[in-house]
């Protein structure tokens, strides 16, 4: 078993370099370049892969090299994928991206590589919910989140840090060099024999493949309504991320008009961030062995709350134009990455719950989808709102809208105590 940790850690590591550089580094990167809020939140769009993978999951969990491994199959493709974009944005002139082609290819580049991450993602969470079992879901959890940090790290903040004295191709081929040692550990891996759905369940995918798009999403969908526990736990998918998303643009570009330099963010805010996050996912996996999940979600849910109060506070400090120490403005931002990250750890948790093993890619996949599109619609109209708002009233309203969100949370918490 400790040898799937490691293979997920890697697997996550790799994950999380390209997402770190889209999430963390490039907003900051363009706000600095004095492009409005209401620009940053449309290169949500580029996230939309991960929001929209759940149409390809059933494919990835389907059709697979029983031989090499089903989702190692898919696994090993879009590492390798990967690599080779991250080396042609290495060539990509950074300083022509105010040129409307140049800007164009950079967007095209992003969105495949979110794309094929995407998939990865669809195939490693498939490899996860098949590997680990029971009591060993919230310690493989950990780690996910740990390696996904992880890759935040150096994907977000150590791009910003290395941009200073690192070259823009240099950059980007020591990216691609890390995604390809975080290779190294599935290639080395044997898979265990995949069990695909059992003969019912392939004559009703056969029925199935008559059915129109609706009738067969409708089908799929009756799964999370057949009964009170699962159908409370799916309004809790639609709500938990919610603030999250609306925060999204807003955040990093606040960092940025306190004052901070690039350098000061890719190192105290988005490295030590990240390690508080390490931090916040192993405390969350040793909580998880002593209370019930139901509890840990909620106890995670008002942490990350606080949290959010915190940079509500820093943006009424900016609007009175009061001057903050900086350590103030890193240890807002380390606690809201530790909470942000022992939530996730119980989210990803129940979300592996709730996957049935014959479909574990698609059920992981349409979970998290679910979350990440309501999240990522909301990122992307945020910053049109918060250009018009201001960051104090904005942020206001969406930390009112995150203690609303707790309502399912607490919903599902009594229901799940009503049926176990």
């Amino acid at each position: 078993m400790p040898q799937s940790y490691l293979l997920l850690f890697s697997l996550y590591w790799a994950q999380g370099l390209p997402v770190g550089f889209m999430t963390h580094a490039l907003p900051v990167i363009l706000r600095t370049q004095g492009v409005s809020l209401t620009h940053i939140g449309g290169f949500g769009l580029l996230m939309a892969p991960w929001a929209l993978k759940v149409l390809w999951s059933p494919w990835v969990d389907k059709y697979g090299h029983s031989q090499n491994g089903h989702y190692r199959s898919w696994i090993i493709p879009t590492q390798v994928l990967t690599i080779a974009i991250l080396i042609v944005l290495s060539f990509l002139p950074i300083q022509s991206l105010n040129q409307p082609i140049y800007l164009f290819g950079f967007f095209i580049a992003l969105l495949c590589m979110n794309s094929v991450g995407a998939t990865q993602d669809i195939a490693t969470d498939g490899l996860a919910v098949k590997i680990l079992k029971g009591d060993q879901q919230h310690i493989g959890n950990m780690f996910q989140v740990i390696g996904s940090r992880l890759g935040f790290i150096v994907g977000g903040g150590a791009i910003l840090w290395a941009m200073d004295w690192l070259t823009w191709q240099s950059t980007f081929l020591i990216l691609a060099f890390i995604v390809a040692l975080n290779t190294l550990p599935i290639f080395l891996y044997k898979e265990p024999q995949h069990s695909p759905n059992s003969t019912t369940n392939a004559e009703q995918t056969s029925i199935q493949t008559k059915q129109n798009f609706l009738v067969k999403l409708r089908k799929y969908l009756s799964y999370f309504f057949e009964n009170k526990q699962l159908s409370a736990w799916f309004w809790v998918l639609c709500t938990i991320k919610i603030a999250d998303g609306l925060t999204g643009p807003i955040t990093k570009p606040l960092l940025v008009d306190l004052g901070l330099t690039l350098s000061q963010i890719g190192i105290y805010i988005t490295m030590i961030g990240a390690f508080a996050a390490l931090v916040g996912a192993g405390l969350a996996g040793w909580m998880l062995k002593n209370i019930t999940r139901r509890y840990a979600l909620i106890i995670f849910s008002i942490l990350k709350l606080i949290s959010l109060a915190g940079f509500v506070g820093l943006a009424f400090l900016l609007q009175n134009s009061v001057q903050i120490a900086p350590w103030i403005i890193y240890v807002v931002n380390a606690l809201e990455d530790m909470f942000a990250a022992m939530l996730l750890v119980a989210i990803l948790t129940l979300v592996m719950q709730y996957s049935r093993t014959e479909s574990a890619g698609t059920d992981f996949t349409f979970q998290v989808s679910v979350m990440a599109t309501i999240s990522g619609v909301l990122y992307t109209v945020s910053g049109i709102i918060g250009d018009y708002l201001g960051y104090s009233v904005f942020l206001s309203l969406i930390l009112m809208v995150g203690v609303i969100c707790l309502i399912p949370i607490f919903h599902w918490a009594k229901m799940s105590s009503n049926e176990n």
